[in-house]
């Protein structure tokens, strides 16, 4: 029977020669991730199940990102509890303040993720991995506290949708605009449950860090995964990080697929998504004056030194705008270190900008950028809910790294080819 790449990751994961979409099977894990919201729950279920320690202390890892460094007493406590039971357990893989980074972003970063890999984690985002030709997804707490205790998860084989990407982007285009674009055109419902498999001439024309901006905001369709085949830029992002071995799997040739995308890179546009929905998109053809009070950059979505050198490419020798708030977060320590060490954090500061350390804070309306009533954020990150980041009545426009970049100096949202064009 032919299968997809997640089918085959999985079917290889259950001990199984073949599965097939809506087979339930019970699947060995290679990493299980929480991190300061989440592991908590994960620890005092775990706790419940009574096991003598879990069950292989280098596969299980927890990361301070989200309220971290602690924005207050409950933060300082959540994080106390995940320090105290990773120090217990003899957890490898803890990573707190000064080591941490934005999880999705640290794990690709430290090699602790490889191809072929089945990864759980308790955050929605947890997808991100299939840029690197993993099978990777979010899962709940509870799932967490049993991974944790057996190294198995339950899964139901998803059916998957089929892009076949050509072309090459344009510029100031970026990974993210290729993702929004899709989610408009499909929905957020469009992939419901579905793995979301990329493929064709055109993925070697995306970075490894588009992939994965791209694979991280497959959930915003409702997908399972997303997943990437892995080509010689995974094997030479993955070697330079990880000396493990990995195994590569590709879709059958006549593998089953719920629908099929063709989409030309070069056609797509810097889009942004309007509130309240990811699937709310538009191009700079379709978008009017809007002035803002906030701009974010970084997040586990858009935080990686890639997006940090687009961002300060436009921003260099400029300034931010009067009333807005710029916050530009590098996604990871060593990202934090390299943006200083080439200037571009000088760069944001001398510009206007404020640069805080590695966090998911204000991406969750948790701090370090909460918006107040009526306000409005372009951010880099990946949700756009009611509420999102502050106040039921502020709202949040999704967009790329270099349209964020852009809107800064402009004082409202604004395309970065005209920004640089009139050299404001």
């Amino acid at each position: 029977m032919s299968m997809t790449m997640t089918q085959k990751i999985l079917a290889a994961h259950a001990g199984l020669d073949k599965v097939e979409a809506g087979q339930l099977i019970l699947v060995s894990v290679d990493r299980v991730l929480g991190n300061d919201i989440t592991s908590p729950v994960a620890i005092r279920e775990y706790e419940k199940i009574g096991v003598k320690g879990v069950y292989d202390r280098e596969k299980v890892t927890m990361v301070m990102d989200h309220f971290a460094p602690n924005k207050d007493i409950k933060a300082a406590v959540q994080c106390k509890m995940c320090r105290d039971f990773c120090d217990k357990e003899q957890i490898t893989h803890f990573y707190d303040v000064g080591r941490m980074g934005i999880e999705h972003a640290l794990l690709p970063e430290k090699g602790l993720v490889v191809p072929g890999d089945v990864v759980i984690g308790a955050d929605s985002h947890t997808c991100t991995y299939g840029a690197i030709g993993a099978f990777s997804t979010g899962v709940g707490s509870t799932d967490m506290a049993c991974g944790m205790a057996t190294g198995k998860a339950w899964f139901k084989v998803p059916s998957a949708i089929k892009f076949v990407l050509k072309g090459k982007l344009n510029k100031y285009v970026s990974g993210k605009d290729v993702i929004l674009h899709i989610i408009g055109m499909i929905g957020v419902d469009g992939a419901l449950y579905k793995s979301m498999e990329f493929t064709g001439e055109g993925v070697k024309e995306l970075t490894v860090f588009d992939r994965l901006t791209i694979s991280n905001m497959a959930i915003e369709a409702g997908a399972k995964n997303g997943i990437f085949e892995v080509d010689e830029q995974t094997e030479a992002y993955i070697k330079e990080r990880s000396d493990r071995e990995y195994k590569v799997y590709t879709a059958d040739a006549d593998a089953e697929y719920d629908e099929v995308y063709e989409i030309d890179l070069s056609e797509i546009k810097s889009t942004v998504a309007f509130p309240h929905l990811p699937e709310n998109t538009r191009t700079f053809d379709e978008i009017g004056d809007i002035k803002i009070d906030q701009v974010v950059i970084g997040s586990c979505t858009n935080g990686h030194y890639k997006d940090l050198y687009e961002a300060a490419e436009i921003i260099k020798g400029k300034k931010v705008a009067k009333n807005v708030r710029a916050i530009i977060i590098p996604a990871t320590q060593d990202i934090y270190l390299k943006a200083m060490e080439n200037g571009l954090l000088k760069t944001f500061v001398e510009a206007g900008c404020v640069v805080s350390t590695p966090t998911c804070g204000p991406c969750l309306g948790g701090y370090m950028g909460i918006l107040a009533a009526g306000e409005r954020a372009v951010a880099t990150t990946n949700r756009n809910f009611v509420g999102r980041m502050g106040d039921v009545t502020s709202e949040v426009y999704l967009a790329s790294p270099a349209v964020a970049a852009a809107s800064a100096i402009a004082g409202k949202i604004a395309d970065p080819l005209e920004i640089m064009k009139e050299g404001k």
